[in-house]
């Protein structure tokens, strides 16, 4: 099933909600368009129109979703699985979009894939009724599953070198993290990026841009997301996996240390003498 189209009233509403806030007029019409044309059964057309969408907006998840589900509808399914995978990197907690990826992998065959995309979804997600029945059809089930998996990844899971040595040539270097794969994250407060240095020492630029400014801190979470305290521009900002970047916290005073723990983000505030509490 599509999801729903944004009503006009949405579109021109001047009190938006924030997800629709974030995506620009043009590209709701022409998601509108395609939710219109996949009711009257022209698919492809509907297609082409949610493409359109995320051309404008490469982050409109619910466009990828429903060319996702149109693809499919047109039983070209390398394709529908190559769309839910982008959600997949840009929003890792959709669920919806992890089991459909499963599905359409244990379809073409791919059997150990959709186990591993069926290892991903949490106890606690809705879609869990789909996923055990999911599981079922391929003769198992989703205790066993993530069982096996977390076994793999952690035969598997790449570590940090474990010997002395020194990563050089990194301007003014100040906040440092770790991702779940062993990537390593370094803050440069004044050139405004981040450094990524994966465990067998390739080097890359994750981020450079305007909206940092002065990360001083950085901290990640289990989804691979990374959070900067901006010292100079007074905010927390969001870094996803596919390094897209928007402001979690605004006027926090001299944001300096982050701590992540059970869910919560913790920012100390050097203009006001307090530490700023967050649920994620």
């Amino acid at each position: 099933m599509i999801k729903k189209i944004i009503t006009t009233a949405c579109i021109m509403a001047l009190s938006c909600t924030i997800a629709c806030a974030e995506v620009s007029n043009e590209a709701k019409l022409q998601y509108n368009r395609g939710v219109d044309l996949y009711r009257l059964g022209q698919f492809e057309q509907a297609a082409d129109a949610f493409k359109k969408a995320i051309a404008i907006d490469a982050n409109y998840i619910d466009a990828y979703y429903n060319l996702g589900v149109v693809l499919e509808q047109m039983n070209e399914n390398d394709a529908a699985l190559g769309v839910f995978k982008q959600i997949i990197v840009r929003k890792p907690s959709d669920y919806e979009a992890v089991y459909n990826a499963a599905s359409l992998s244990a379809r073409m065959g791919q059997v150990e894939n959709a186990k591993q995309y069926l290892s991903i979804i949490p106890q606690t997600s809705p879609i869990i009724p789909k996923a055990q029945a999911l599981a079922a059809s391929m003769n198992t089930d989703l205790q066993t599953i993530k069982k096996d998996f977390a076994a793999k990844v952690s035969a598997v899971k790449p570590k940090i070198p474990q010997s002395n040595g020194n990563y050089t040539n990194i301007s003014s270097p100040t906040g440092i993290t770790t991702d779940k794969n062993g990537n390593l994250y370094i803050a440069s407060f004044g050139s405004n990026s981040i450094t990524k240095i994966t465990p067998a020492g390739a080097r890359s630029v994750f981020v450079k841009s305007p909206k940092l400014n002065g990360p001083i801190d950085i901290a990640s979470d289990s989804n691979g997301n990374i959070y900067a305290a901006n010292y100079n521009a007074d905010n927390v900002v969001k870094i996803t996996p596919a390094g897209t970047i928007t402001q979690l916290l605004g006027n926090v005073k001299k944001p300096y240390c982050l701590h992540i723990a059970d869910g919560m983000l913790f920012v100390s505030s050097q203009g006001t003498n307090t530490v700023v509490r967050y649920k994620l």
